[in-house]
């Protein structure tokens, strides 16, 4: 499977502890199962992030949007799935989070991430070749 054709998903219930007063997903829990459904992406290409700090790179959140359509409720089983955007300069993954039982969109966003240099703390203006090659994109 190419680079753009990959995707991770996740199923997540919604605990109770991730409710506001309302009794609804708060919403900045999206961003935690974007997440998980983000780690469970990168462990496909075996980049995750313990071996991102291995290979001496951090990759910091630099940008996330989140589109709301549909509150989540407890107990509620939600699919969240990703899957890579860009990588070039930048590491830009999609999110769609859906009712994991009817199908019903809930969220969609996206986060970015820029590689960061561990020895100098330099923010990289090109994705360093190792993610290049986890991606099977390297010239």
């Amino acid at each position: 499977m190419n680079v753009t054709g990959r995707r991770a998903e996740v199923i997540v219930e919604v605990p109770f502890h991730d409710l506001d007063p309302a009794g609804i997903v708060w919403h900045g829990n999206y961003a935690r199962y974007f997440e998980l459904a983000r780690c469970a992406l990168l462990e496909t290409i075996g980049y995750n992030y313990d071996h991102m700090m291995a290979s001496g790179y951090i990759w910091p959140l630099i940008d996330y949007q989140a589109r709301y359509v549909q509150a989540a409720r407890f107990k509620q089983r939600l699919r969240v799935s990703a899957w890579f955007i860009e990588w070039e300069h930048r590491l830009k993954i999609g999110y769609l989070i859906t009712d994991a039982d009817n199908g019903a969109r809930v969220t969609k966003g996206h986060s970015v991430q820029a590689a960061v240099d561990m020895k100098t703390g330099e923010l990289l203006l090109a994705s360093p070749r190792i993610l290049l090659e986890k991606l099977g994109v390297a010239k």
